[in-house]
């Protein structure tokens, strides 16, 4: 049998508001199952005799319970419990964005998550760690405090203990994350994690590939050391090498010795091997080896050939500089559709692991133009001499 509001409402002593009082006592009838959906509630003048309260305290009460979709008023029959409406979602979701820094790289990629989340109406919170791992957690912890419902996550994967335990953890967090630019490439098959990445291997592939195809018979690899790109560009060329059949030449620096004069010792060890075209990553490095081409008196690039790998200060150089272009904008826009596509769709959306492959932009640091303007001279003198 249903409970009586009056057995508690009825002498009591409370400092509340009568009509509030009752509404509470009945709100935790129905919530509690003393009347079930569609169950008609005792009329107001029955609620007004039990309880001894006026029957305009009793109205406000039910008032009340009517506001919060409890009750449900129906004309000529009487209020009736209402059914239950499942929680409404929010219609609007709010992204969480861990990028190492804000410069060069990632501006682009910011701008092609902001442009997907601002079309589906979601909310964005951002947070950088200045490519200081130690900060992570942290930054990563803010942004789970901030209530965002997704994460994309630009982590720290090399020069740490437990690559595979770090994406791990990061998978179990409490909401769903995607990985941008980061990847575990030695999982194969067994890898469970969503990411969308640039196709580094393919892009210093296709670099290689380039000069290749434009006579040199052997192209040398200069990068920056300890750089999450590297060690994908490396195996890039090394295939490249092998493909087409040359000894690899890869030569490496760190940051420091590259912006400490680095470039003229590395000119020399690539030259003493006879190659006349290199790959650079990136662009600084490829400005910096340019610059010191010409103080050795090398012309570029009619003694040596550049491709330059990243495209963020390429056609700032001396030498505009050919360069592998990766899809920065597309790579971040996907990132955030791949996310959002995930928290409406749940356990039902299928895993995305997307690579997107760099493409080639031509300058003048290649000898390409060059080229096509020769062949265009040969073929003007050959029609003029058939014609004549």
């Amino acid at each position: 049998m249903a409970a009586r509001a009056s057995d508690r409402v009825r002498n009591t002593d409370s400092r509340d508001l009568k009509f509030q009082q009752l509404a509470d006592e009945l709100r935790r009838g129905i919530l509690a199952g003393s009347w079930s959906v569609g169950t008609k509630l005792p009329t107001e003048a029955q609620l007004a005799e039990e309880t001894g309260l006026s029957l305009t305290t009793v109205r406000r009460a039910f008032d009340e319970l009517v506001q919060q979709e409890l009750v449900v008023r129906r004309q000529g029959a009487g209020s009736f419990v209402a059914e239950r409406r499942e929680p409404r979602r929010r219609a609007r979701y709010t992204v969480g964005v861990l990028l190492p820094d804000t410069r060069l790289y990632y501006p682009r990629v910011l701008q092609g998550i902001e442009s997907a989340l601002s079309a589906a109406g979601v909310g964005l919170q951002l947070s950088t760690y200045n490519y200081e791992a130690a900060r992570e957690d942290g930054c990563i912890e803010f942004l789970i405090d901030a209530g965002v419902d997704g994460l994309i996550l630009v982590p720290t994967l090399i020069g740490i203990e437990d690559p595979h335990a770090r994406v791990a953890h990061l998978m179990g967090l409490d909401v769903p994350v995607v990985l941008l630019e980061r990847s575990l490439t030695d999982l194969g098959p067994a890898d469970r994690t969503e990411y969308v990445c640039s196709d580094h291997q393919g892009g210093a592939y296709d670099g290689v590939a380039h000069l290749h195809r434009l006579g040199h018979p052997s192209v040398g690899l200069l990068t920056r050391s300890s750089n999450p790109t590297e060690a994908a560009v490396v195996a890039g060329y090394l295939r490249a090498a092998q493909d087409l059949g040359f000894a690899p030449l890869h030569i490496s620096a760190t940051k420091s010795e590259w912006e400490n004069g680095a470039a003229a010792g590395l000119l020399e060890q690539l030259q003493a091997t006879g190659a006349t075209a290199a790959l650079v990553f990136g662009d600084r490095e490829a400005t910096l080896l340019e610059s010191a081409a010409r103080r050795a008196g090398l012309r570029v690039p009619e003694d040596l050939a550049l491709v330059s790998y990243d495209d963020e200060l390429a056609d700032l150089a001396e030498v505009p500089l050919t360069a592998i272009a990766p899809p920065k904008h597309r790579v971040g826009r996907l990132a955030a559709e791949v996310l959002l596509r995930r928290l409406s769709e749940g356990a039902e959306c299928p895993l995305h692991q997307i690579r997107l492959r760099p493409r080639i932009v031509i300058r003048e640091s290649c000898g390409a133009r060059l080229a096509a303007v020769g062949t265009r001279a040969e073929l003007a003198i050959t029609e003029g001499i058939s014609c004549g």
